[in-house]
């Protein structure tokens, strides 16, 4: 039975979620599948993307074979790599220790460039509230000023109009 992993969607119109499953590659897209790995959600940002490593490990160590996507998915959470390494242990390359180790290592720097891009965005996502704050008070002050003059001519223009009122009344 040739067995892929591949992403199911779920979700509503306009806003997709996927699992992440091994299944038969004759079966449905969104049908039955083996095994659930975890869940992809492009609507975050960046994008949210749950996964069992050791489980995707096992299905590709019995030949497994992913889409380009989930392909992508598993490289960028490291199933790739954890594959390729207990390969070389497996082959005596390395010991299951140092295949760990640069796993662990890479999976440190990987977890590091995912924080420093999720705070640029909050940063981002900052500064563009503290310059809208800063054009509505600008806007707000123009307002202000521009109703200022009016009321000091109203009122002088009143004061003029009981003067003259007051010397008509004279005569």
């Amino acid at each position: 039975m040739p067995v892929k992993i591949r992403l199911q969607r779920h979700g509503k119109k306009g806003k997709p979620y996927y699992w992440i499953v091994a299944a038969d590659s004759r079966s449905k897209r969104d049908g039955k599948y083996l095994e659930k790995l975890g869940a992809y959600n492009p609507n975050t940002n960046p994008a949210t993307i749950e996964l069992d490593v050791d489980g995707a490990v096992q299905w590709l160590q019995n030949g497994a074979q992913p889409t380009d996507t989930a392909k992508a998915i598993l490289s960028y959470k490291g199933a790739m790599l954890k594959n390729h390494l207990a390969g070389g242990v497996r082959k005596g390359a390395l010991t299951e220790e140092q295949a760990q180790a640069k796993f662990d290592a890479w999976l440190e720097e990987k977890t590091s460039k995912v924080q420093a891009k999720a705070d640029g965005l909050s940063k981002a996502d900052a500064d563009a509230k503290s310059k809208a704050l800063e054009a509505e008070k600008a806007v707000n002050e123009a307002r202000i000023a521009a109703a200022a003059p009016v009321v000091e001519e109203e009122v002088a223009e009143d004061v003029a109009t009981e003067e003259t009122t007051a010397s008509n009344e004279e005569e």
